[in-house]
C-alpha cells in the first residue's frame, strides 16, 4: 500500500540527506582547511570531523522543522528549494551561536560559510532529481494513492480536471459516491459507483488511501456522517469545500474561544501596519519617479502642444480605495472631445480619436506617468488594481463575480494583472483573478517583484490602442 511506500520513502530521504550533509561539510573542510588555510592555529582535522555528530541531526532536525519530509505530491520544487534555503541559513546562524557559547573562536568560520553554500546547493540538487523519478515512476503507474470522491459537485469535477492535469502527482480516482447522479455516469472516465451508503461496503476492503468529500452545497447534512464513517476505519479523509467561488483559496480563520470563524476575504492591507508601510513606499517611490523621469515629462508636453493645441493633462473620473471617485492624471492622447463623447465607448484598435504621439505614449505606456502625483496625493499606489471609470464599474460589477473586491485596495499604477499580460483590451474576468490574488496575497516583497516585473518586462503594451 502506499502508506508502506511512504514511510520507507521517508526513511531513505532522511538517510540521503544525512550523507548529503556529511559530505558537504567534508568537502568544505577540504576546501578550507587543506588547500587555503595556512595558519599555525588550525585547529585538528579531529576537532572539525567530531562536530558531525551535532551538525548531521541538528540539520535533520531543522530539515523536519521546515516541513521538507511532507509529501512531494502537490509541493512546488520552488516552495521546497526556499525551504532548503531557509533551513540552511538557520542552521549557519546556529552554527555560529554555537561556537560563540562554547567560546571556539579558532574554528574556521570561512569553512562554514563554504559547507552552507555547498549543502544548499547539492540539497536542492538532490531534491529535484527525486521529484524528478517520482514522476516518472507516478506517470507510468507505479507508486500510485487510489482515492475515491463522495459526492457529485462542482468541486467534483474541478478536482477530477487538476487529477488528471497532473500525473505527476500519482492520484488515481477509482470512483464517486452520491445519492442523486445515477451509478454508471461517466465524468472524464470517472464512474459514480453508486450511492453514499456504499461506503458501509467499501470501507471494511481496506483497498482505498484517501476519501474525498466533495459533496455539493445540498447534500451537506451528510457531511457528519461521512467523517464518523471514515475514522470509524482509519481512513484519511479530506474536505473539498463546494464554496469555492465564495470562500477564497487561503481563508482567514480566527478561534473565537474553541469556536472556529471563518473571514471571507482576507485583505492584509487593512492591517494598520501594511498599510503604513505600503503609503511610506508609495510616497517616496512616487517623489524619486517625479524627479527622474521629470525630463520625459517634459518632452511628452512639449510634444502634445506641438501636435494640438489641446489641454496637455487629461483628467478622468475613475472609482478608487472603498468606491471613492477621484481625478486621475494622464498625458492626453486623443483629440480633444466632450465628456459625454469619450464615455461612449473604450479605445479600440485603429481608433481615429487617438492623434499620432498619442499612439507612442500609449503603447510605450509613458501617458501614465502624471499618475505618480496621484499617488502622492494618496489616490493610488504604485502597486495594485488599475482603476475603472464610474460607468464601467457599475457594468462589471453586475456582470462579474467578485469585481468590487478590487476596491478594498488603493489602485495601482501597475499590478499583477498587468505584468502577466492583462492590460488594455484584454480580459476583464483574467484581470480580475490576478487582481483579487494580490489584494488576498499582499506583501511588500510582491509588491517590490511586481515593480522589477514592470521594469524588466518593458513598458511597451501591445494592447494598449
Amino acid at each position: 500500500m502506499i502508506k508502506d511506500n511512504q514511510k520507507y520513502f521517508n526513511r531513505l530521504h532522511v538517510v540521503l540527506d544525512a550523507l548529503i550533509t556529511a559530505s558537504s561539510y567534508v568537502a568544505a573542510w577540504f576546501i578550507r582547511i587543506i588547500l587555503f588555510e595556512n595558519d599555525a592555529g588550525v585547529l585538528p582535522a579531529e576537532t572539525y570531523l567530531s562536530a558531525l555528530y551535532f551538525v548531521v541531526p541538528g540539520y535533520l532536525i531543522l530539515y523536519y522543522a521546515m516541513n521538507l519530509y511532507r509529501s512531494k505530491r502537490y509541493s512546488s520544487a520552488w516552495k521546497e528549494g526556499i525551504d532548503v534555503i531557509k533551513a540552511n541559513l538557520v542552521g549557519f546562524g546556529l552554527f555560529f551561536v554555537a561556537l560563540y557559547i562554547i567560546n571556539q573562536p579558532d574554528f574556521s568560520r570561512s569553512m562554514i560559510m563554504i559547507f552552507t553554500g555547498i549543502n544548499t546547493f547539492l540539497m536542492i540538487l538532490m531534491r529535484r532529481i527525486v521529484r524528478g523519478v517520482l514522476r516518472t515512476f507516478r506517470k507510468k503507474g507505479y507508486n500510485l494513492k487510489h482515492i475515491l470522491l463522495v459526492g457529485y459537485s462542482r468541486a467534483t469535477e474541478q478536482y477530477i480536471d487538476r487529477i488528471l492535469a497532473n500525473p505527476e502527482w500519482g492520484y488515481m480516482v477509482s470512483g464517486i459516491l452520491d445519492n442523486k447522479i445515477p451509478a454508471g455516469t461517466l465524468y472524464r472516465g470517472v464512474k459514480v459507483l453508486g450511492s453514499i451508503g456504499n461506503l458501509d461496503i467499501i470501507l471494511p476492503e481496506n483497498k482505498m488511501d484517501e476519501i474525498a468529500i466533495t459533496l455539493s452545497l445540498a447534500d451537506y447534512d451528510y457531511l457528519e456522517e461521512v467523517v464518523n464513517k471514515c475514522e470509524k476505519f482509519g481512513v484519511h479523509t479530506k474536505f473539498i469545500p463546494d464554496y469555492n467561488s465564495v470562500i477564497p483559496s487561503r481563508p482567514y480563520t480566527e478561534d473565537l474561544q474553541g469556536l472556529p470563524v471563518v473571514n471571507i476575504r482576507r485583505v492584509p492591507l487593512t492591517n494598520t501596519p501594511n498599510l503604513v508601510m505600503k503609503r511610506i513606499v508609495d510616497i517616496i517611490g512616487s517623489l524619486v519617479a517625479i524627479v527622474l523621469f521629470s525630463p520625459v515629462m517634459l518632452i511628452s508636453a512639449i510634444a502634445i502642444k506641438a501636435q494640438d493645441k489641446g489641454k496637455v493633462i487629461f483628467k478622468q473620473t475613475r472609482i478608487g480605495l472603498h468606491n471613492k471617485e477621484f481625478e486621475m492624471y494622464k498625458f492626453r492622447t486623443m483629440r480633444e472631445q466632450t465628456e459625454e463623447d469619450e464615455a461612449k465607448k473604450w479605445t479600440v484598435k485603429n481608433d481615429d480619436r487617438v492623434t499620432k504621439i498619442g499612439k507612442f505614449l500609449r503603447r510605450t505606456s509613458l501617458d501614465e506617468i502624471p499618475q505618480f502625483f496621484n499617488i502622492l496625493k494618496g489616490d493610488m499606489s504604485l502597486v495594485g488594481p488599475r482603476p475603472e471609470r464610474p460607468q464601467w464599474v457599475e457594468k462589471f460589477k453586475e456582470e462579474i463575480p467578485r469585481y468590487m473586491i478590487k476596491h478594498q485596495v488603493r489602485p495601482g499604477l501597475t499590478g499583477w494583472a498587468q505584468v502577466n499580460g492583462y492590460r488594455g483590451d484584454t480580459s476583464i474576468r483574467k484581470r480580475i483573478e490576478y487582481d483579487i490574488y494580490y489584494i488576498e496575497n499582499w506583501t511588500l516583497g510582491f509588491d517590490i517583484k511586481i515593480l522589477f516585473l514592470t521594469i524588466f518586462k518593458g513598458f511597451i503594451n501591445k494592447n494598449a490602442y
